[in-house]
């Protein structure tokens, strides 16, 4: 009997020192981080991710996915609940997009902030905030390869309209006009070899050209200094120009004085000269007046005396 109760506490002891080490198990790596909650809703696609995905802001590790539920006030819309560390800068400009690890396929959640509004926001377990979701690279390149295919069709059709029988025939006509071209092209330069022949004498011909301007030129440079200088010259002070203008001036007051001396007395001879050929006529018709005087001249009408008979 003893041994076996010996064997039953051993067996309890062994029990109780099991328990208490998963205790002390489970206390020592209990998680002592405080999460703070938030959630993305978004009515994208989240292909591959799960819960306890990781969540990364700029590529650290800062929290997990809790859970991935449809949000039943918004039919087709996904809530995304989160837990990221206390110390997380989470703005309102900060935004969330799926990223994926490697060729697994596996997807996180990726924070970033374009730092368009850096105000810290408020996250609780009664009111928790929200983080837009921003379309990932892979749905921009769905999105982008959509549109890709639809214009390569587009460009299919195109290019298939192009290779239609007619456009064909078109095409060949034009290569042909085009050999006909080159053809043609290929003859120039049999046509312009006599042309390129006379090009060194023409070149020295214009080299003696041009020497005979640059004589030419000189020869005007040496005349234009010459002409300046006979310019000078005239229209410096006691110069020609200048004595030809005192001459002119000189001329000027003689001729005022000729004016008025010579035309007075020039008059006077002109009247003096009257009165000798009056005198010479009544000579010439009357040689008494000499002797009995100038007769008497009979008063005309009006005149005093005019109509008296005696």
């Amino acid at each position: 009997m003893e041994n076996k109760s010996h064997a039953l506490l051993a067996g309890v002891f062994t029990l109780v020192l099991l328990i208490i080490a998963i205790l002390l198990g489970l206390w020592f790596n209990r998680d002592r981080v405080q999460w703070v909650p938030y959630e993305i809703a978004t009515k994208l696609s989240v292909p591959g991710l799960n819960p306890q995905a990781a969540v990364r802001y700029r590529g650290l590790d800062v929290g997990r996915v809790d859970k991935i539920i449809f949000d039943p006030a918004a039919p087709g819309q996904i809530l995304i609940r989160i837990s990221i560390k206390p110390d997380t800068p989470v703005t309102q400009s900060t935004y969330a997009t799926l990223g994926y690890q490697g060729v697994t396929g596996i997807a996180y959640v990726q924070l970033d902030d374009d730092g368009t509004k850096p105000v810290r926001i408020a996250s609780s377990k009664n009111q928790v905030a929200r983080i837009e979701l921003r379309p990932s690279l892979f749905d921009e390149l769905q999105t982008r390869g959509l549109a890709i295919l639809e214009q390569t069709e587009a460009l299919t059709k195109r290019f298939n309209t192009l290779l239609d029988p007619q456009n064909q025939k078109a095409m060949l006509a034009a290569f042909d006009h085009v050999s006909s071209a080159a053809t043609a092209i290929e003859a120039i330069p049999a046509q312009l070899q006599p042309t390129l022949d006379k090009l060194p004498a023409l070149s020295a011909q214009a080299q003696k050209t041009l020497a005979s301007i640059s004589v030419l030129s000189n020869n005007a440079s040496a005349l234009t200094g010459n002409l300046n200088l006979m310019t000078t010259q005239l229209q410096a002070p006691g110069g020609p120009l200048q004595t030809f203008t005192t001459s002119a001036e000189r001329l000027g007051s003689v001729a005022n004085q000729f004016e008025l001396d010579v035309v007075p007395l020039a008059h006077d001879a002109q009247s003096t000269l009257r009165n000798l050929n009056r005198t010479i006529d009544g000579f010439n018709q009357r040689p008494q007046s000499i002797l009995f005087g100038s007769p008497k001249v009979v008063p005309g009408p009006g005149e005093e005396g005019f109509g008296v008979q005696k």
